[in-house]
């Protein structure tokens, strides 16, 4: 699973269940949180005062990749490809605000995109991990 973050976000406290998601099914899910200054500028601290921040108020162990830019002329390429399959699968503009996941099988495909107001632990996303 691939999530854009943000720690200043009305979703950001969506951190605490994608960490019980993550160890709930660590043997077969990996989460890599991907934070992004691209909504409302809620993301502008550093690589480290992110990766500090997540740790000391969410406990996550989780994957937290380094600050890119989700959306727009700047988009990371991963970003620019996930948004390239998820309209393949027929999302179209797949990224409206922080806490878009992406879930990938272990063939590198995308199974679908879940919106950033679905919290990680509702049945819309587990049940691809049953």
């Amino acid at each position: 699973m691939i999530v854009n973050t943000a720690s200043k976000c009305g979703n950001t406290p969506q951190y605490a269940e994608l960490e019980t998601l993550y160890e709930a099914y660590k043997d077969k899910l990996v989460i890599v949180g991907f934070p992004a200054n691209n909504f409302g500028q809620q993301e502008p601290g550093s690589n480290e005062e992110i990766a500090e921040f997540c740790k000391k108020n969410y406990g996550v162990k989780f994957i937290m990749a380094e600050k890119v830019s989700v959306k727009g002329e700047d988009i990371h390429p991963l970003f620019q490809y996930l948004t390239n399959e998820a309209k393949k699968i027929g999302i179209e503009d797949p990224i409206k605000w922080n806490f878009t996941k992406f879930l990938i099988d272990e063939n590198g495909q995308l199974l679908t995109v879940i919106p950033h107001k679905t919290k990680p632990m509702s049945e819309d996303v587990i049940k691809f991990l049953k």
